[in-house]
């Protein structure tokens, strides 16, 4: 694998940085699978907060982008991304093809985000 692949700052085009290729789709551009590992998956539950709620009702009045809610979700994607990443490193894989993000309610105030794909050994073609 050459040093570009492993040190992809943003293979899956979602703005996360990986030490691994992570891709949307079933194939790497000039890789082969040559195992499939396994699941990899990562997630995280998180609630709202009461300072970000108060600030967001403001801004409710007034209209617009509730900022302190996009940045709470952002950093819960990179972190759900993250755990992914870490758990297909853990299975032994060094690529994520198939990667997904889905989001849950759990409760009022509370989401969990979750972050999921096929940890898969690659080479390069030559």
């Amino acid at each position: 694998m050459t040093q570009a692949m492993i040190r992809s700052k943003d293979s899956a085009g979602l703005g996360f940085q990986s030490p691994i290729p992570v891709t949307t789709v079933e194939t790497i551009p000039k890789m082969r699978i040559v195992r499939v590992v396994g699941i990899a998956r990562g997630n995280t539950i998180r609630t709202r907060h009461m300072g970000r709620d108060i600030l967001a009702a403001l801004r409710s009045i007034v209209g617009g982008e509730i900022n302190e809610y996009t940045k709470m979700v952002a950093e819960s994607r990179e972190q759900a991304f993250d755990r992914m990443v870490e758990s297909a490193l853990a299975m032994g894989a060094n690529a994520v093809v198939g990667m997904r993000l889905e989001t849950c309610s759990m409760m009022q105030g509370a989401a969990e985000l979750l972050a999921y794909g096929t940890a898969v050994v690659v080479e390069e073609i030559d």
